[in-house]
């Protein structure tokens, strides 16, 4: 169950991903929650690597389902980026 809830959360944001890159745009607060919600992924990234390194820690199934969640961010960053709509 714990693994199935892990992958879920990798793909849930998608329709509304979808819906952001479909359109280019979208509300203010919206567009900040997702680039929250993908920094804080991104960032998970740099804590599975501090892991590694101290206490010699990986989990398989975590960081494929962060590396899945942060490829699917990437798209709605470089529209958050680019377009001066979001500041």
């Amino acid at each position: 169950m714990w693994t199935y809830s892990i992958y879920l959360e990798a793909v849930a944001i998608m329709p509304q991903l979808f819906m952001v890159s479909r359109t280019g745009e979208a509300e203010t607060i919206t567009s900040h929650y997702l680039f929250a919600l993908g920094s804080y992924r991104a960032l998970y990234i740099l804590n599975w690597i501090y892991r590694y390194y101290t206490e010699d820690f990986l989990d398989m199934i975590v960081i494929i389902a962060g590396i899945v969640q942060t490829i699917l961010y990437c798209d709605f960053f470089y529209l958050y980026i680019t377009k001066g709509k979001y500041n």
